[in-house]
């Protein structure tokens, strides 16, 4: 039973399909080049991603304008097109389908980046010890809105272009999209913003572009918060609102998520729901099903074959959603598959300390990817020997950063 749910293939609403239900979701990778460019290292990667069975792979921020960059080596959607077109044949010989995440991190630029980043309305961070990190942004105007909504669609288009088979834009975890959804991030009071509907016509016209760009054949989907779990911020039922309007708008795919840069809720900590049924979004996927028939994704805390067959039995999802896992075992989703009695392993060392653990859950996992990509097994070592490898500059600049 483990396998067959597993393996049973998903055509999405646009007629794509999914050979299985296990999808690597976004991670940042940090391997683009000065030029925010993708580089060889990064193609290892998902070539070894790949050989592990999963369904999908979804790639980590590729930022549509490369002056608005969350990370110094963030892949740009302007970098050329030579480079997508090595990291898009990373994926063959396999039946795994290579979708691209696009992103723009709005507020969410750190400051040694962007002296002065973009946002919905001027409102810097509230949380003190973020804030140094981050300079106040600036409003955007009506036509730089215009002009970054037409920036996710030629990335879309280039990407596509390129061998990409399908096309995720990032809603979540505080970026652009995010901060145009929630109130305590726009304060506009023209068409952009001023109510629930307005705030969401961002992320929709976004989808609008990228579905004319990419084509009615080509997968399109959101990863969304649930809610940003901050007084006052976007609330569950507006997230529910927006799920409705997304299936309208004829998204294939909606991956949940939760949480902002001041709210990290995707990690999970303290979650009651996560200890008792492992996926820390479940119970606001049930609600999703009841208000569209859009094809839904969790990811974060699947641990077990049985937690994600379960999922997957009761109708709420359609597809698991794994990423640190992977991080770990690059073939966990084949030996899933195959029916081996597999946890979804996370072996991220712990000091015990919040502030060093927050430091160290971020960079562990990215040293982990580089050494995928450089052909080597994830590093089993302790907290204190991988903080002290990884540098101070290297854990302020992962503290920065919330994945893709």
């Amino acid at each position: 039973m483990t396998r067959d749910l597993l393996a049973e293939p998903l055509k999405l609403r646009c007629g794509a399909v999914l050979p299985n239900r296990l999808v690597k979701s976004a991670l940042s990778e940090q391997l683009g080049d000065r030029r925010n460019a993708p580089t060889r290292e990064l193609a290892e990667l998902y070539r070894a991603w790949a050989r592990g069975g999963a369904g999908a792979l979804i790639t980590g921020n590729v930022m549509v304008d490369p002056a608005a960059l969350g990370e110094p080596r963030n892949v740009a959607a302007t970098a050329g097109p030579a480079g997508f077109r090595a990291w898009a044949r990373s994926v063959e010989g396999t039946d795994t389908r290579l979708w691209v995440q696009l992103n723009h991190p709005g507020r969410q630029s750190p400051r040694y980046l962007s002296r002065e980043p973009v946002a919905p309305s001027a409102v810097p961070f509230g949380n003190r010890g973020i804030r140094t990190a981050f300079a106040p942004p600036r409003a955007l105007t009506g036509e730089e809105i215009e002009a970054i909504i037409e920036r996710f669609g030629v990335a879309a288009r280039t990407f596509v272009e390129a061998g990409f088979t399908g096309v995720q834009i990032h809603g979540a975890h505080g970026y652009l999209v995010s901060q145009f959804l929630s109130p305590l991030t726009n304060r506009r009071t023209d068409a952009w913003g001023g109510d629930a509907v307005r705030r969401r016509r961002f992320l929709l016209e976004v989808v609008r572009r990228v579905r004319a760009a990419a084509g009615d054949d080509v997968p399109v989907s959101v990863k969304l918060n649930s809610a940003d779990f901050q007084r006052g911020g976007f609330t569950e039922d507006e997230s529910l609102d927006v799920v409705r309007e997304l299936g309208e708008a004829g998204v294939d795919l909606l991956e949940v998520s939760g949480g902002t840069y001041e709210k990290a809720a995707m990690m999970g900590a303290g979650r009651a729901s996560t200890q008792a049924r492992e996926a820390y979004f479940l119970d606001y996927a049930a609600k999703a099903r009841a208000v569209s028939d859009v094809a839904l994704m969790v990811t974060g805390g699947f641990a077990t074959p049985e937690g994600m067959t379960g999922a997957l039995r009761s109708g709420e999802v359609d597809v698991i959603g794994l990423g640190r896992p992977l991080v770990v075992d690059p073939g966990l989703p084949a030996r899933l598959i195959d029916g081996e009695d597999v946890r979804a392993e996370r072996l991220c060392p712990k000091t015990g300390i919040r502030l060093a653990d927050s430091l160290l859950e971020i960079q562990w996992h990215t040293r982990q990817m580089h050494r995928i990509a450089a052909g080597k097994p994830a590093d089993r070592r302790g907290a204190l020997p991988t903080l002290v490898r990884a540098g101070l500059t290297d854990g302020l600049n992962a503290f920065r950063r919330v994945r893709g």
